[in-house]
């Protein structure tokens, strides 16, 4: 029943947005009584954080499961970032109507945690990835970080504004904004007069 419930919470949230989410709404599209949703779930609030909880882990282990096929990953190499960039966007594009409810009608404050744990496990497996692929000792972090913040940003807005951007495109993008950085992190483009 609890997983009955949190599945008609999640289609209730995107069906019909944030502000007109109610547990009674919950409860007709679950097909049980308010009074049983309510022993397991005290108010709206309690509703969305599990509905939140649950799509943000499941996006998270997308990524992490495209990042874990794809090898170590060399921000320098367009491969490696496009397939990055792929993974990330895979994985949200895979429910947008929830993904718009988080970005554009939940308050901040109710998804920031859930956001900066998605955005910590994807940083914390790319500087893994970086540091793999011989990146110099304490670069990888600070590029991973920089990297992830562009990208999911960057790919957020094209999933949800979807701009006259084909993906490929997008995805060429991707990889020159990152090997583009990590050129210049390294010194490379200064040497080379690029």
């Amino acid at each position: 029943m609890v997983q009955r419930i949190i599945e008609a919470a999640r289609e209730v949230l995107v069906r019909d947005g944030y502000e007109a989410f109610t547990t009674n709404r919950v409860a007709e599209e679950a097909s049980v009584s308010p009074g049983s949703l309510y022993q397991y779930f005290p108010d709206k609030s309690a509703l969305v954080t599990v509905v939140l909880e649950r799509w943000s882990a499941e996006v998270s282990d997308r990524v992490a499961a495209s990042l874990a096929g794809a090898g170590p990953v060399d921000v320098r190499d367009p491969a490696s970032v496009r397939a990055i960039g792929d993974a990330l966007l895979t994985a949200i594009e895979a429910d947008a109507g929830l993904l718009r409810i988080v970005w554009e009608e939940l308050p901040a404050v109710r998804h920031r945690a859930q956001q900066h744990a998605l955005e910590r496990r994807i940083h914390e497996l790319l500087s893994v990835h970086l540091a793999a692929a011989g990146m110099r000792r304490g670069d990888h972090a600070a590029r991973a970080w920089v990297i992830v913040m562009a990208v999911e940003n960057v790919a957020v807005r094209w999933v949800l504004d979807r701009p006259a951007i084909p993906r490929e495109a997008l995805l060429d993008e991707f990889a020159a904004l990152a090997g583009g950085y990590a050129r210049l992190g390294s010194g490379a483009v200064g040497q080379d007069g690029g």
